[in-house]
């Protein structure tokens, strides 16, 4: 009997002891979120599921009412998809930033809190200098679940009769996270068709997806001109940043001295890149709150602005290019609907956040009245330039044709959503009405003129 008493008070302790340790996993959970308060303040390192959250319940869902035709009369007959490549590493530069922060918390942090204790006993600096910018595994499934998404979306277009009829052509960056997005976008076609034993095609074409490299005028004006972003040198410096520094160095106990905004951003970098890479809320982001993002995300979007948009002018005419073909496709496409049979269904085209951000600010796209600059942070809380939004991981911009009762007619989507045109009032207008409206960039923007550089006279010299 005494035995049977023992027994059955260990069942009911080890019983009481699991309940607690079920208790203090969900009191856990409760205090510690699975997403970061500040995902969504990312910048060009968001995952895209934050700007469309429904996907992470479904990550294949697609939401007919927002993607579906103008109108019950209509009828895809042609699709262009600019997009950015997957998830990727941080780059060596980045790397070596976050390194450094780590060292310097792990010799001079102090504090009691879990998190701190987190970095300096349990997480290691596993990024090493090889990843330099690689697409990780994440980056490969978003590009395969957006080709499900696309193919479910536009079935008669994205369609593996298209595939074999070789009427979808696939064009990418050089770079290997832009070449491994657009095989991963294959491969999530193939396994959603079930279809073995067909072959892709794809072709590099830098001059589309990398078109600002071969921008001479951009090259020398911007990307190697140390004044062209000076409004970020100085927001750098401003009391907003100070106060961030600040902020920081009081919970990491280091003093003030220690902490430039060089490795501030790196504290922000490792919280999204473990975020982005490994879905965890890590514990680093505990060294920055909502503020705190809201001032880096607008020093990243200061940056893009006048690096990549509407800062400098060349930024956007050096999309001149990827602009004309795109409308060359459009033009060949509404021909041959005219004229007989759409050979080319579908383009897809993978570059990078600095191929999209021109190509949209070319467009007018995202243009806030007032320009962002190092002076008016605290006016810009509801601006429409926030890239976080624009041109996360695999953000997309489609430019979908239909066959209408009333003519062609063009639909633009960004990121799956659809957006009209500036300036033009319906969601998708007839196609004879966008190219009147972009004409004069159709009949100008010559991507030549615009980046040749000025031929430097030589001067005579006497004898």
């Amino acid at each position: 009997m005494k035995s049977i008493t023992f027994l059955s008070r260990n069942r009911y302790f080890l019983v009481a002891a699991l309940s607690m340790v079920m208790v203090r996993a969900s009191y856990c959970k409760l205090m510690k979120p699975a997403i970061p308060a500040i995902a969504t303040y990312f910048g060009t390192k968001c995952r895209y599921e934050e700007v469309n959250p429904h996907l992470m319940d479904n990550i294949l869902f697609v939401n007919k009412s927002l993607m579906g035709p103008p109108s019950p009369d209509c009828r895809a007959v042609h699709l262009i998809a600019v997009i950015r490549h997957g998830t990727r590493y941080p780059t060596v530069k980045n790397i070596k930033r976050m390194a450094r922060l780590y060292d310097l918390v792990k010799a001079e942090a102090t504090g009691p809190d879990w998190w701190l204790h987190d970095i300096k006993n349990k997480w290691r600096m596993w990024y090493t200098e090889d990843m330099d910018g690689k697409l990780v595994e994440k980056g490969k499934n978003d590009l395969r679940h957006l080709a499900v998404r696309l193919a479910e979306t536009f079935p008669s277009l994205i369609s593996e009769e298209n595939l074999r009829g070789d009427r979808m052509e696939f064009i990418t960056s050089s770079k290997h996270r832009c070449v491994d997005s657009i095989k991963a976008f294959q491969e999530g076609l193939l396994q959603h068709w079930d279809v073995r034993g067909v072959g892709f095609k794809h072709y590099v074409n830098d001059s589309l997806m990398r078109f600002f490299e071969q921008c001479q005028r951009y090259v020398e004006d911007v990307e190697n001109n140390k004044t062209a972003l000076k409004e970020v040198e100085v927001f750098k410096s401003s009391v907003e940043m100070e106060e961030v520094r600040r902020r920081m160095a009081s919970r990491l106990q280091i003093p003030l001295s220690q902490i430039t905004t060089d490795l501030v951003e790196a504290a922000f970098f490792l919280c999204s890149y473990e975020f982005a890479i490994k879905s965890e809320n890590s514990p680093w982001c505990n060294l920055l709150d909502e503020v705190d993002a809201e001032v880096l995300e607008y020093k990243n979007d200061l940056k893009q602005y006048w690096k990549r948009a509407y800062g400098h002018d060349i930024n956007r005419k050096s999309s001149c290019s990827l602009f004309h073909d795109l409308f060359r496709r459009l033009d060949q496409a509404s021909y041959d609907y005219r004229f007989g049979e759409v050979t080319k269904a579908v383009s897809i085209q993978v570059g990078h956040a600095e191929t999209l951000l021109p190509l949209l600010s070319l467009m007018s796209f995202f243009r806030d009245e007032t320009p962002l600059t190092a002076e008016n942070f605290s006016q810009q809380h509801n601006r429409k330039f926030r890239t976080s939004w624009m041109v996360p991981y695999a953000a997309n911009l489609l430019f979908v044709l239909y066959e209408c009762s009333d003519g062609l007619r063009l639909q633009f989507f960004i990121n799956e959503k659809p957006m009209p045109f500036p300036n033009i009032n319906h969601s998708a207008p007839l196609y004879e009405t966008v190219r009147n409206h972009f004409s004069d960039l159709l009949d100008g923007c010559d991507f030549k003129k615009e980046c040749e550089l000025p031929r430097v006279k030589p001067t005579k010299t006497e004898l």
